[in-house]
């Protein structure tokens, strides 16, 4: 039987790079010593709070259909969020509801583009751009932020894949994996590409709260972007959430209503017990995010001090989030055949970085989301595993 051609452009590399996640989480589940750093999965619950106020919203009976966009109390809840991290007024207008924020990745690349459209990425990039933006028919195409210049960004770069097909720019930050958060500098050159091209922005904000040595800023907040950026943010990294599928997209009134549209056809809105835990979760809202950042820093740390004096590794320190990159080219193996080989070897899954963009080849990216004590058991294994491959060599 045929398929339509939108199976090919959602299929490839990136999808595949998860295999090594899925081989760890079996052989846990057979009850073998594997420790997992290859998703960004907090190791720890969601707040008592916010769990309580979805098992009382389910016993009050709220198991019926919802808004599509979210309900206005959620959406107004958001807003004030977003005006207070923006720094500039955002309405429940400009705010829709989403299955997470790679729900409202791909939505809002449905609504925006089209075939033979070009969206210019920076890479290395997270693993699911590629497909949630060529769903739409458009052609991703990566910006250049080489390692050797720190994976930073510049106004040349994004000027060197500028055609006339071109039609937007995403881009995460903080960055999903190298753990950049974008400078003032680095904003300013998206910002002064999108003005001059007319271009869409999509600003992927979703560990915008968990920022260590710079702080956040949105390209949305520069002048003349409030109407070309759509932001993207969630609550699963920074408030424990990532089963709970809670995301917003926020944008100008007339994207909200085309994904109004969109949504309508493919989730119908979110349920409103997880819509009562998000509003409640947005109450709470610093008091839980302070708890993962201190404790994603002092674990981000844990890491550096244990890897940083290992022969034939460099480790590149986060500035944010919950993942660090950790150079293995000079072991002699591909970022492939390291984290493999390592899996085999001492039962520690990282990721392959290499499908974030040809950038990481030679990478693999450790997650901070197993505790203190794994995570040390951790890196000594894998000071142990490069060690054997140096007295091999």
């Amino acid at each position: 039987m045929k398929y339509s051609s939108m199976v090919e452009r959602i299929s490839g590399e990136t999808v595949t790079a998860w295999d090594i996640h899925y081989a760890a989480c079996d052989a846990q589940a057979r009850g073998e010593d594997a420790i997992v750093l290859s998703i960004g999965d907090p190791d720890f619950a969601t707040a008592d709070e916010i769990c309580a106020a979805a098992v009382q919203a389910i016993n009050a009976g709220d198991t019926h259909y919802t808004h599509v966009i979210g309900r206005p109390e959620l959406r107004e809840a958001i807003a004030t969020k977003q005006s207070a991290l923006l720094g500039q007024p955002v309405s429940a207008d400009n705010v829709a509801l989403v299955a997470g924020a790679q729900n409202g990745l791909y939505a809002t690349a449905m609504c925006l583009f089209e075939q033979g459209d070009e969206v210019l990425v920076p890479a290395p990039m997270y693993l699911t751009y590629a497909a949630s933006i060529q769903a739409s028919g458009a052609r991703l195409v990566p910006i250049a932020q080489p390692g050797g210049d720190d994976f930073r960004l510049t106004f040349a770069a994004i000027e060197a894949v500028i055609t006339d097909k071109t039609r937007g720019i995403a881009l995460a930050t903080p960055n999903n994996p190298t753990g950049n958060v974008y400078t003032k500098q680095e904003l300013e050159a998206v910002a002064l590409v999108a003005q001059r091209h007319n271009l869409w922005v999509i600003s992927d904000e979703v560990y915008g709260q968990l920022t260590y040595d710079r702080p956040h800023q949105s390209v949305a907040s520069f002048e003349g972007m409030a109407d070309r950026t759509v932001v993207l943010n969630s609550l699963s990294k920074s408030h424990a959430m990532t089963g709970w599928r809670v995301g917003w997209v926020v944008g100008p009134p007339a994207l909200i209503g085309h994904l109004d549209n969109l949504l309508l056809c493919m989730l119908y809105g979110l349920p409103g017990f997880i819509q009562a835990a998000a509003l409640k979760a947005l109450e709470l809202d610093e008091q839980v995010v302070s708890h993962a950042r201190e404790l994603y820093l002092r674990r981000r740390n844990l890491v550096v001090e244990g890897l940083r004096n290992v022969p034939l590794l460099k480790c590149k320190v986060p500035e944010a989030g919950m993942f660090m990159l950790v150079d293995v080219r000079e072991c002699g193996l591909s970022s492939t055949e390291f984290a493999w080989q390592l899996f085999r070897a001492t039962g520690v899954a990282v990721l392959d970085a290499s499908a974030f963009g040809a950038g990481t080849a030679g990478f693999v990216r450790i997650s901070f989301t197993v505790s203190d004590a794994a995570l040390r058991d951790a890196c000594r294994r894998i000071a142990g595993f490069v060690e054997g491959l140096q007295a091999r060599g």
